[in-house]
């Protein structure tokens, strides 16, 4: 049987002195975010969040939907009625003879003056009008990307 150790021995100790640390010198070496041994306690701030998106390739997204925007503007918006008109339609001309502006109206309509007898996207070729049955008037439109010849008929 062993004895107990005096008091304010360390029992485990095996009987060798513990190593002491040179003064001035940590134990361990400095870790950051922690202060060093007698500096004050400062908290270090947390590291900025990680960006999910870059700026390249936000302004590259942003640059896309503008030009789908414009895009959508230009071609539904900016269209005219010659344009959007079908056969079998009406159209009353707001405008003059040599100066046309056409607008479709209802066939019913004291308004209306020219039906559509046929249509031909993507020419402004008036000539084409002169095979169609019933065409007394040709009308042509240029721009807009978009060119289009209507083959009327007075409607009375």
């Amino acid at each position: 049987m062993t004895t107990p150790p005096p008091p304010g021995q360390n029992p485990f100790a095996q009987g060798q002195p513990l190593a002491q640390q040179p003064q001035g010198q940590a134990p361990y070496p400095p870790q950051p975010g922690f202060p060093q041994q007698g500096a004050p306690f400062a908290p270090v701030p947390p590291p900025p969040p990680a960006r999910r998106f870059s700026k390249k390739l936000i302004r590259l997204v942003a640059f896309i939907v503008v030009a789908i925007i414009i895009a959508v503007v230009k071609f539904y918006i900016f269209r005219t009625d010659a344009e959007t008109t079908s056969v079998g339609s009406c159209m009353h001309n707001k405008g003059s003879v040599s100066s046309a502006d056409l607008e479709t109206v209802d066939c019913s309509s004291s308004d209306a003056q020219y039906k559509v007898v046929e249509k031909f996207d993507g020419t402004s070729d008036s000539n084409k009008c002169e095979s169609v049955q019933n065409a007394t008037i040709s009308y042509y439109q240029q721009g807009n990307n978009h060119d289009v010849v209507l083959c009327l008929t007075e409607v009375k």
